[in-house]
Parts: structure tokens; C-alpha cells; sequence
């Protein structure tokens, strides 16, 4: 296998569509994303991109396999999720991008219908279609699946979680595809860049991929997310929209009020012990308002395992929001230090048809 160093790789010139696919081990679903993406983007002509994010296991082996060029990082400890789609864009060629998990499938069809979309919108700077979500027993995935996010619905919507078609003319005007920095988050952050430049984002009635998700024990999981610094992406963000355009939106993200919420909580208990009270009386007062979350979402949710789940998984994510808030950065538009490991045979694009 070889392999050249890329600091800030000169582009050749432009295709139709470039497709990202995001991967850190993930040797079991590689083959299967990177033959559905080479399906997609045959039925509109581009290419396919693997940005691996230093993988331990047989991904970049397995990925070799097929006519796609495969991207590393050079250093394993800017690994996050916003260095993944952003090292992939570095070395697209595409007008337009669409960015995907390595644990995803494209389904055919939806690529021509987004170009379509897209060249009947002009205000809008990206689109997205259903995400399929294949994985029904974890607890985590019911929970997203019962809140019903209005960002997952057909329509404009506010980002596009689960990947989306952008135009690239509006990701240069926002600065960067995805900041290196964000742990979390990376799609909002693109979103609200974009939409403070007065883009639309738009989610079609279309399948778009199909996605397993984590199938780990859901505490296994929240666990895994503060050791990945997951947890952190909603500081990093709030952190990296201080000052710029987009602060006003990213304030407005429901998650940052409960996790801000949950903090202001913590305060309170931490407080108790220095009330003018006598001691049984602040152990009550500890004792009811320690409860009251957890009696609240019961009382929401009618089960106590589902409440107390959500009660603990804020408490990783608000003490992951301060941690992100604190943590250092990295210039976003700077180019991220990369290998090009595998490039795919030269070959002519299909004919592209016109989208109008």
C-alpha cells in the first residue's frame, strides 16, 4: 500500500458528486458502505472517498479492495468526529458532497432526486432524505426514535443529522465543511454556519441511507462517549460559535438549556450543605430535590429504567458540555495533515444527466 503525505492537497479537477464516508474499525460494515456508495454515485457520476481516522483493524485493507481513494490522518490524536468529514472534503473533487458513516448504506435512488431538489432550490444549501434507522433494540435508539425530532422530518429543517447532499459553493462561503475541533455535533455546526449566511437546509420524503447503530449496553455506551470525548461536542460547540454569526442559533439548541439546566442542579445540591438549616433538615431537602429529576421523568415517561436513563445520560452530557467548553482548539480552516494511501484507477465519469 502506498502512501504520501497531503498537508493541504491540491484538488484535481471537478466531478459531479463526491461521496464521504467517515470510518474509524469499522471492518465489519466497510465493504457493505463502500459498495452502496459506489452504487449511489454511479447513477450520477463522481467519485467515492474514505477518510479513515487511523483504524486499528482491517478497514483501509478491506476498503482497498474497490476504485475508491482512501485518506488518513497523520496524527491519531486529532481524531474526532468533526476531522472525518473534513479530511475527506480536503481531497473531494465534487460540486456537490455528501457526507456518510462507515456503519451506513446509501440507498439508490435518492442522489438524482437531491440533485433535483437542489437545482429547483437554489436557496438551499443542502438536502437530506430518510435516515433508517435498522437498530431497534437499544435503548438509545428508541429514546431518539420516540422524541420524534422535528429535524429528522420532511421539510426545512434547522441541520441534517445522518448525513446530507451540499453544495460545495456553500460550504466555501461558510468556511469549511466540518471543524476538526467538534467531538459532537459537526452537522449543527455546519448548519447553523450556513443558515447564518441565509442558506436553507431541507429533508426530503426519500430513504437516503440505512444505519446500525451502536448496539453496546446503553451505560456501556455513555461511558464509551466520555472516554471518546463525545460528551464534549456540545461545549466545543457553544466555544467554537462565540462571536461569529452563527452564536445566536447554537444558543438556541434545546440540548444546551438541559444541560445548563442540569449544571445549575448540581450547583443547588452542592449548595445545601451551607444553608442556614439545621443538619435533618438539609438532608431532606438534599434527599427531595437529589429525587425530583428522576420522579419527574418517570412521571413523563412511565418507566423508571427509561427516566433514569435520561436522567444520567444529561448528567454525562452536562459535565462533558463544561469539559468541551475548556478544551483547546485548533484553527478550523486549517488543513488537517494527511495520507492518501490509496488512490482508485483512472476512469472516464458517466455522462451526467441534467438536474432541473
Amino acid at each position: 500500500m502506498s502512501a504520501h503525505p497531503s498537508a493541504s492537497p491540491q484538488r484535481p479537477a471537478r466531478c459531479h458528486v463526491s461521496i464521504i464516508i467517515k470510518a474509524f474499525n469499522e471492518e465489519e460494515n466497510v465493504c457493505a458502505a463502500v459498495e452502496s456508495a459506489l452504487a449511489a454515485v454511479a447513477e450520477v457520476g463522481g467519485e467515492v472517498i474514505l477518510a479513515d481516522s487511523n483504524s486499528t483493524d482491517r478497514t483501509v485493507e478491506l476498503a482497498s479492495r474497490f476504485p475508491v481513494r482512501i485518506v488518513q490522518l497523520v496524527h491519531s490524536d486529532q481524531r474526532c468526529c468533526g476531522a472525518g468529514p473534513q479530511l475527506g472534503y480536503q481531497h473531494s473533487r465534487g460540486e456537490y458532497v455528501y457526507i456518510m458513516d462507515g456503519d451506513m448504506q446509501m440507498v439508490r435512488g435518492f442522489l438524482p432526486q437531491a440533485l433535483v431538489f437542489l437545482a429547483q432550490h437554489p436557496e438551499a444549501a443542502g438536502v437530506g432524505g430518510r435516515l433508517v434507522e435498522l437498530n431497534e433494540e437499544s435503548l438509545e435508539y428508541r429514546e431518539r426514535a420516540l422524541r420524534g425530532s422535528a429535524h429528522l422530518s420532511a421539510g426545512e429543517v434547522d441541520r441534517l443529522d445522518g448525513g446530507g447532499l451540499y453544495r460545495r459553493r456553500a460550504v466555501e462561503e461558510a468556511g469549511y465543511l466540518s471543524d476538526r475541533n467538534l467531538h459532537a455535533y459537526e452537522e449543527f455546526d455546519l448548519a447553523a454556519r450556513l443558515r447564518a449566511l441565509g442558506w436553507k437546509l431541507w429533508r426530503i420524503p426519500v430513504d437516503s441511507v440505512t444505519h446500525y447503530g451502536h448496539d453496546a449496553p446503553p451505560y456501556r455506551l455513555l461511558m464509551r462517549r466520555w472516554h471518546t470525548r463525545y460528551v464534549c461536542g456540545s461545549g466545543e460547540l457553544v466555544r467554537a460559535a462565540l462571536g461569529k454569526p452563527s452564536q445566536r442559533l447554537v444558543l438556541r439548541l434545546r440540548e444546551l438549556r438541559i444541560y445548563a439546566a442540569v449544571l445549575a442542579w448540581w450547583a443547588v445540591l452542592l449548595s445545601i450543605p451551607v444553608w442556614p438549616l439545621p443538619a435533618a433538615a438539609r438532608a431532606a431537602a438534599f434527599a427531595v430535590l437529589a429525587a425530583a429529576p428522576f420522579a419527574l421523568m418517570t412521571w413523563r415517561k412511565r418507566s423508571l429504567r427509561r427516566a433514569a436513563y435520561s436522567v444520567v445520560s444529561w448528567c454525562f452530557n452536562a459535565a462533558g458540555m463544561a469539559r468541551g467548553l475548556l478544551m483547546r482548539r485548533r484553527p478550523a480552516r486549517e488543513p488537517i495533515p494527511s495520507l492518501v494511501v490509496h488512490e482508485p484507477p483512472q476512469a472516464t465519469e458517466p455522462r451526467r444527466q441534467h438536474y432541473a
